[in-house]
């Protein structure tokens, strides 16, 4: 059911509607709604995925399927329910079973199991969604079909520690690897080596004569498979990749004891494989990392407006890309480029946010949005926006935020010190503050963070 101001996925939109540059701020929320539609895999798993001729096809893949072989579906991540729920509409009767592990409630399906666990750190209940996951894999017979969609979030949703560690180990790892700079492929290289399912390891707990299909939706720039879908996939990164993660960032004296003695030259760690050991796995990607941005470039020229993705790929600290975006606006505005008014340019990727010791809550998109805040020209019609795809923006329940022109001239009527909330890492209660938070609560999807500005 749609919000009374017209929107399905910003439960929040007429608040968000309610101050500051009101048409363009529409356009961008319209442009978010295009996006959030176009990157459902619920959708591109049905366009994929049918059953003919006693076979499965996925797209232009063709797998026989003997009449005693049964199918099967494997799945934990953001995006993973909505992968499961296509499957099962499109096989019914034909699909045996499996599990899928999700953040957040949903609702049961009906031969797939599904298990609830916690992200962006690990619980007991991932724990035991990991464990699980490890007793179930065993159960496909050679000659069956495994259809595995792992998606972004998998490492935290599904987590058996290697043996000598503990949870609480895992744990303190995660904050801290969260917290350091690091981004999500240093992130991933440590929890690999530390992990029963990681780096490929749930694929060898299935029987060699199994079909192994990869379903999986990229939320990776660049959309390296074994750091999308790593647990069913054959890992490149090595120990060494893990243990320079943790020289570059000063780590070693931070992390766990248990930790640092597991990974230290001469501990228990072994190497992740670098190969499986059958030649039958394939890897479709229903949707990559550059899908957002693809989409917003389509809605914003449906909208009118000259629309250039500027990168899909854009890393670093989340503050200074708002800094550069509200760089470019002055670029647009003064100089006439990169695209002449009215324009929208675009951007996805990954920021990261430095936490540096301090405590504050938000993500990597609300800073986006309050740094480009502080910078934005005034006086110009011109919006910006920065979502975290799957709808929850850091460890918040907000996707991103929505700033325009008049935000920091807003803050200061309303004794919001922007400045501090950034130097404090405290920008949901800013944004909240401001009524400029997006809530879309989780969105079934994950491909990465979009950016937009808008400027007439």
């Amino acid at each position: 059911m749609k919000t009374p101001s017209g929107f399905h996925y910003v439960r929040n939109a007429a608040a968000l509607l309610d101050h500051g540059c009101v048409e363009m701020r529409r356009d961008a929320l319209q442009i978010l709604e295009r996006v959030l539609e176009k990157v459902n895999p619920f959708d591109w798993c049905r366009r994929q995925l049918r059953l003919e001729e006693a076979c499965v096809w996925i797209g232009e893949l063709r797998l026989p399927l003997a009449s005693d072989a049964k199918v099967w579906f494997f799945g934990a991540g953001k995006a993973s329910y909505e992968i499961a729920r296509g499957v099962e509409d499109c096989l019914g009767d034909r699909l045996h079973g499996g599990m899928v592990v999700c953040k957040g409630h949903h609702a049961p399906l009906g031969r797939i199991q599904v298990r609830e666990a916690h992200h962006p750190v690990p619980s007991e209940a991932s724990v035991r969604a990991g464990r699980e996951m490890l007793a179930q894999a065993a159960l496909p017979c050679a000659g069956d079909i495994v259809l595995c969609g792992i998606t972004g979030g998998s490492s935290a949703l599904m987590t058996v520690p290697s043996a000598g560690l503990e949870l609480a180990d895992v744990q303190s790892l995660t904050e801290i690897l969260l917290t350091c700079g690091a981004d999500i492929f240093e992130i991933n290289v440590v929890r690999k080596h530390i992990s029963q399912l990681g780096g490929g390891r749930l694929a060898l707990a299935f029987q060699p004569g199994v079909q192994l299909v990869n379903l999986t939706v990229s939320d990776v720039i660049g959309d390296a498979l074994d750091y999308v879908t790593d647990p069913t996939v054959a890992d490149t990164s090595t120990i060494a990749d893990a243990r320079a993660t943790l020289d570059k960032y000063r780590l070693w004296e931070r992390v766990p004891q248990a930790v640092r003695f597991f990974l230290e030259v001469g501990g228990a760690v072994t190497e992740t494989p670098k190969q499986l050991p059958w030649p039958a796995s394939y890897n479709v990607m229903l949707l990559s990392a550059a899908s957002a941005p693809e989409a917003a470039q389509h809605a914003a020229r449906a909208l009118g407006y000259n629309a250039i993705v500027l990168s899909s790929s854009f890393d670093g600290e989340s503050q200074a890309l708002g800094q550069n975006f509200a760089a470019m606006a002055r670029e647009v505005i003064f100089r006439g480029g990169p695209a002449s008014r009215p324009c929208a340019l675009i951007g996805g990727g990954e920021t990261i946010v430095r936490m540096q010791g301090f405590g504050g809550l938000g993500g990597p998109n609300q800073e986006f949005v309050l740094a480009g805040a502080k910078h934005l020209p005034c006086g110009v019609d011109l919006v910006l926006l920065g979502v975290d795809t799957d709808g929850t923006d850091g460890p918040t329940e907000i996707a991103g935020g929505l700033c325009d022109s008049k935000t920091m001239g807003r803050a200061i009527e309303l004794g919001i010190d922007i400045h501090r909330a950034l130097d404090d890492h405290n920008a949901s209660h800013a944004l909240l503050a401001l009524g400029d938070a997006i809530m879309t609560g989780p969105t079934g999807s994950n491909v990465n963070d979009l950016k937009v500005m808008l400027l007439r």
